[in-house]
């Protein structure tokens, strides 16, 4: 059903009904609204001595008005909007833009701050949709979110995430790794490996020949670093996981956001390689340079910092440091 905001003639039958008793499922039915719209409805607009329709009416003004002007904001300052277009096309995301720019804002004579969602509103305008394909999504919209399908359990002797030390959910260490195969067309076989470490966010990808080569990718990538653990998927790929030598756990079955990390990563990588493409299109020092440029990025939850200056100054030069 199409939301649509109340009318000032609902808002004063709310108010009356209110006033009268009525449970806010009788109030629902009454306005042929859902319960949880009235009961938003009383929420967000309410005073401390009850809801009054005139107030929330005034209230519910004030919100479009300012949300109209987080979207028009980046239009009246234009070294912000310079600022913008700059790093989205450098493929920052607007989250990671806001953040630095509340650092760097100083350096280019601006006291003016601006939120992700303040940028997108930007985007989303006839102003900024020509940025949109910037975007990781390149949409100027949201998409709707679908199921994804992961192999049965084929994996012998698997030991169970629900068996993976709390240490390891929490990130409180370096060294913990996640690992997958970026999927494939139906056409091809050769597919990329990859793992993520979870601290850091710091990506590790090499393209192999198939997926039953999957345990070799892991080695080439995994062997030279001091790892701790690693948590997989029960792919038929995986079934070879002890030849690693590390303590692995596995996710529960259809359950791939158990290892969200590195579901985020091949996100990120469709950008660079769609969904259909074939790999073997793709060479080595290709599939580096994505890689690359992905763990230069600065992401918010690294303060702002980069996966590989946070992998290359806390992980390798203090060799898997207990704390962050």
């Amino acid at each position: 059903m199409r939301y649509t905001h109340f009318s000032r003639s609902e808002r004063l039958e709310l108010s009356i009904l209110r006033k009268k008793g009525y449970s806010l499922r009788a109030i629902a039915a009454e306005l042929r609204r859902t319960p949880s719209s009235v009961s938003r409805e009383i929420r967000r607009n309410r005073k401390q001595s009850g809801y009054d329709p005139r107030h929330a009416e005034i209230r519910t003004r004030v919100r479009r008005q300012d949300a109209k002007y987080q979207g028009m904001k980046v239009r009246e300052h234009p070294e912000l909007e310079r600022y913008i277009e700059q790093k989205i096309r450098l493929e920052w995301s607007p989250d990671v833009i806001a953040g630095v720019w509340k650092r760097e804002r100083r350096m280019y004579g601006s006291s003016v701050t601006i939120t992700a969602k303040g940028i997108y509103k930007y985007l989303y305008s006839v102003y900024g949709q020509h940025l949109c394909r910037y975007l990781k999504s390149g949409r100027c919209g949201r998409r709707k979110r679908n199921g994804t399908k992961s192999k049965k359990v084929l994996v012998p002797m698997r030991i169970g995430i629900e068996q993976r030390p709390a240490i390891i959910t929490s990130r409180k260490r370096y060294g913990d790794f996640e690992g997958d195969l970026l999927g494939v067309p139906k056409y091809t076989r050769v597919t990329i490996a990859a793992a993520v470490e979870r601290k850091s966010r710091y990506i590790l990808a090499t393209k192999i020949a198939r997926p039953k080569y999957a345990m070799d990718g892991f080695k080439t990538l995994l062997d030279p670093l001091p790892v701790r653990s690693l948590t997989l998927d029960n792919g038929v790929e995986n079934t070879r996981y002890q030849e690693l030598g590390v303590s692995t756990y596995f996710c529960h079955p259809y359950s791939s956001w158990e290892k969200g990390q590195i579901e985020h990563v091949f996100g990120m990588m469709r950008r660079y390689i769609p969904k259909h493409a074939s790999i073997a299109d793709y060479s080595s020092e290709q599939i580096a340079a994505i890689v690359e440029h992905i763990n230069s990025v600065p992401r918010r939850i690294l303060n702002y910092r980069s996966p590989r200056e946070v992998f290359e100054e806390r992980f390798l030069n203090k060799q898997c440091c207990t704390s962050g």
